[in-house]
């Protein structure tokens, strides 16, 4: 995607999420009773001892502490998730080459467990994590059927042309599970990710978004993954003014 646009597409999902529609959500307001989805801050640092980079929400209540409760199903399930838009591309991350804002999302779902391979409780059991917080890459693409204005960019099973890298938890989605550490502390929730796992690029942007996704099974005119409300955005609107301090 040229740089004209990606910035086109941020203007446009910015607009649909300040609308009544991206509101709509009841189910959705009482995650944010605490502050704990208010973004008052971003920072991002590169590491060049640990050679990693270092992403941060800073928010006005107590980061993480706020999960959802579960549906009992995955069709309608929730999802929570501080998510980190980027300007990298998708073959950055392992991906194929798709249009779309590549996304590193800080999520917690009860419901199901999309990272099998990883035990993010260390109890020795792979598949009981959903509700731990964890990352994904995600592709993000603009989509007006939900009130959020974004879902996670779908493709058709059996594509070969769609590549994703080994660790995605094999759904028709630009989706990857890599397993980075997440850390919350207070206010604050941040992850650790190798500068490798990102092509050596530290020289993206970046802005910050809290907000609520839900899982859609049944509803084939709807979106698999779709933001049904954003709570707060650090930039306000979605610019991506944000760089690595090096």
């Amino acid at each position: 995607m040229n740089r004209s646009r990606f910035f086109s597409l941020l203007a446009a999902v910015a607009a649909l999420a300040t609308t009544p529609l991206a509101l709509a959500c009841e189910s959705c307001a009482a995650y944010n009773k605490d502050n704990d989805f208010q973004i008052k801050e971003t920072t991002g640092r590169y590491d060049a001892t640990l050679d990693s980079i270092v992403l941060e929400i800073t928010v006005g209540g107590k980061a993480g502490h706020t999960q959802p409760k579960p549906a009992g199903k995955l069709d309608g399930a929730p999802v929570l998730g501080y998510v980190f838009p980027t300007t990298l591309k998708s073959t950055d991350i392992g991906f194929s080459a798709t249009e779309g804002i590549v996304a590193l999302a800080l999520t917690s779902h009860p419901d199901f467990d999309d990272s099998p391979i990883w035990d993010e409780n260390g109890d020795g059991i792979y598949d009981n994590d959903g509700l731990v917080w964890h990352p994904h890459w995600v592709v993000l693409t603009k989509d007006d059927r939900v009130p959020g204005g974004l879902a996670v960019k779908e493709f058709k099973k059996g594509d070969a042309s769609v590549k994703l890298p080994p660790t995605a938890p094999g759904m028709p989605m630009f989706m990857d599970s890599p397993g980075f550490p997440v850390l919350t502390r207070d206010k604050v929730i941040r992850v650790v990710l190798p500068a490798s796992r990102v092509n050596n690029r530290t020289d993206f942007k970046f802005d910050a978004v809290a907000c609520y996704m839900q899982v859609n099974t049944t509803d084939m005119m709807m979106p698999m993954l779709g933001v049904m409300r954003v709570y707060s955005v650090a930039s306000g609107d979605l610019s991506l003014p944000y760089a690595l301090k090096q």
